[in-house]
């Protein structure tokens, strides 16, 4: 991957900054998030969280707003949960 120069970033440092997680429903699937976003955002909590499961009921979404410091933290955050076993989609 190639590096943005920091003048070609279209977000701005820091700001607050939401992600879209969906995985197939399981009770300790929020806690889980919540548990890896915290190692990249330590200001983070549960209300800072949105659940919503799906139709079926088989999936659940979350979008969690983290506060972004950097580009670094946000790719680290994002490979980290793509890599998660629990974890779909990542957005």
């Amino acid at each position: 991957m190639q590096a943005i120069p920091p003048s070609e970033s279209l977000i701005e440092y820091p700001s607050d900054f939401p992600i879209k997680v969906m995985g197939p429903t399981h009770i300790d699937f929020a806690a889980t998030i919540v548990q890896v976003v915290q190692k990249h955002d330590a200001g983070f909590h549960e209300g800072k969280m949105e659940v919503r499961p799906s139709a079926k009921g088989n999936y659940t979404g979350l979008t969690v707003v983290v506060r972004a410091t950097s580009r670094e933290q946000l790719d680290a955050l994002y490979t980290e949960l793509s890599g998660h076993p629990m974890v779909k989609i990542v957005m």
